[in-house]
């Protein structure tokens, strides 16, 4: 990494991180007394190691200029070491949340191992450390293959993917110590939050001076989605976590929002947060990766700016089905649900699109694992659109909500949908960015497909099977008009689903860790003497900006 880098441009990461550094050191001062401390030496350890290594390699010859005849694919490189290490830990926590369901004494009377701290490390762990990291190495290796341009610098990349992974650290420590806003996917507290933005500029900045830089005059599809993911999610990020700290030397804040407005601000945020960065940061994924590995061009072109200008607007308004039932104002409700039925047009267009993609092409999803897991990525896209599309009208919501159709819900998306897609992607770019001929095993790959989709058809058909008995038990009445069933005696009726869930949980898990094998076998596989790169080179000459 050093050695890719300028002098000047080591210069710039040392004064960062000597920056860096000094925050940390402040946080640790102000909030001695408090949790805020704690991750203020997290901080300024990484500050300083950071500033020591580069310390050590600042003498080291400048780059040669060949470097810029080629595309700059190093944070695509360890962003994907980072997307399957963090898929291991995530899911890993996910597996021992399921457990605790089952077998309750799991938590060993420790405090960080109760289900409240655990469950969010399992789900900021695979949305944000898994997903998001995801989203970064393959924008980097998209953006510059669609744009035929070589990113704008060096040093901003590894900002942007260091930085973001500081923040999930962080995120993750804080869940364990007990910090949290209390808000879904958005629990860490107002420091990190403001870190998270530093680095979300710099991503949507690397963004936007690449496309002004590019060589193609078209901007391919794949590009529109992860600029609205990356841009919609910022606006998302600052709204919903708008909040006053008790003090600077405390990691206690206050949302400026409250009551039924912090509820509806907080699901506007919690569903197109589904919307923007498990939604259409993957369909970015899937426009590029899909066809290319097909070998087929897009079906329809015109059919994926439909499909992004429907989902960019509709979406926006669906937050709001989450509130059935509530102290929300009735026509809210509505509004919402109304769009969420409507949203099911450009969701479908979309995995339409992708399915009629391969038309021609399904015997290669039949020999190639790698492709089959995008097809599947493809065909559970459809299947949960149309679910949450069908959960979001009140009657059937009515059934449905607070109960564990909801989780089996969320998990058809987040392991059929969002977890299929990145591991298929991966799998089809590990050997050219390592400069392999191949996948180390691609017997592997099947193993890996089959144990991913029997772990979702195990855990959703609990959870949908569950959800359902939950629903009809709690809306259950004697003839006297009292509850003929307890909490309990629902809880006990689940018993037999959690345990199913947790085996589900476990297959996936297998799954991951025999990616994570997989593909570190490849790399560490002796690379050919000779190789052909010759086509995947950005347009002459490969200048950096103000050069």
């Amino acid at each position: 990494m050093i050695a890719d880098l300028t002098r000047a441009e080591r210069q710039w990461a040392m004064m960062i991180l000597g920056v860096l550094g000094i925050v940390g050191l402040a946080m640790a001062v102000a909030g001695r007394n408090d949790l805020l401390g704690i991750h203020g030496w997290i901080v300024l350890a990484a500050g300083l190691g950071g500033f020591v290594v580069f310390m050590r390699g600042k003498d080291a010859p400048e780059p040669s200029d060949d470097r810029l005849n080629e595309y700059y694919d190093a944070p695509t490189r360890l962003g994907i070491i980072l997307t399957l290490l963090w898929g291991v830990v995530g899911m890993a926590a996910g597996l021992w949340v399921a457990s605790l369901l089952a077998w309750p004494e799991l938590t060993f009377d420790a405090a960080w191992a109760s289900f409240g701290r655990l469950r969010p490390v399992h789900t900021s762990g695979v949305i944000f450390g898994f997903g998001g990291n995801a989203l970064i190495a393959t924008s980097f290796h998209v953006l510059q293959r669609t744009t035929r341009a070589r990113l704008p610098d060096q040093i901003s990349p590894w900002f942007v993917l260091l930085g973001y992974n500081l923040f999930c650290v962080i995120a993750a420590s804080g869940y364990l110590m007990g910090l949290t806003q209390s808000k879904e996917y958005a629990e860490p507290e107002w420091y990190a939050d403001i870190w998270l933005v530093v680095v979300w500029v710099v991503y949507f900045a690397i963004y936007m001076r690449t496309l002004a830089r590019r060589k193609e005059p078209h901007i391919y599809v794949a590009n529109w989605y992860y600029m609205a993911f990356i841009l919609v999610v910022a606006i998302l990020h600052i709204v919903n976590n708008l909040a006053v700290p008790v003090s600077f030397g405390s990691a206690k804040s206050y949302s400026l929002f409250s009551g039924v407005q912090d509820a509806m601000t907080q699901w506007w945020y919690g569903h197109n947060a589904v919307a923007f960065f498990l939604t259409a940061g993957f369909l970015g994924m899937m426009y590029y990766y899909l066809p290319k590995r097909a070998g087929r061009p897009i079906f329809s072109y015109r059919m994926s700016i439909i499909s992004f200008w429907g989902i960019t607007f509709m979406y926006m308004w669906a937050g709001s089905h989450h509130l059935h039932y509530t102290a929300l104002p009735h026509w809210v409700q509505t509004l919402g649900m109304a769009f969420s039925v409507v949203l099911l047009v450009p969701s479908w267009a979309s995995a339409g699109n992708a399915l009629l993609t391969l038309n021609g092409a399904w015997h290669k999803v039949r020999d190639d694992a790698v492709l089959r897991f995008m097809a599947l990525a493809a065909i559970f896209y459809g299947i949960t659109t149309f679910e949450g599309s069908f959960m979001a009208i009140r009657a059937v919501n009515s059934l449905s909500h607070y109960t564990d159709w909801t989780i089996g819900h969320v998990h058809a998306g987040a392991l059929g949908w969002v977890a299929m897609i990145t591991f298929g992607s991966l799998y089809s770019i590990v050997p050219s960015m390592w400069k392999r001929p191949g996948l180390y095993s691609a017997k592997l790959v099947e193993v890996h497909f089959w144990l991913a989709l029997s772990g979702t058809v195990v855990y959703v058909f609990a959870m949908w099977n569950s959800g359902v008995i939950q629903g009809l038990m709690w809306r259950t009445y004697t003839e006297s008009g009292t509850l003929s069933y307890s909490f309990i005696d629902s809880l006990v009726a689940m018993h037999p689903y959690y345990i199913a869930r947790a085996f589900g949980g476990l297959l996936f898990l297998l799954g991951a860790l025999v990616a994570l094998y997989n593909v570190v076998m490849t790399i560490r596989v002796p690379a050919p003497a000779t190789d052909d790169v010759a086509i995947d080179i950005p347009v002459q000459p490969a200048l950096q900006a103000g050069e």
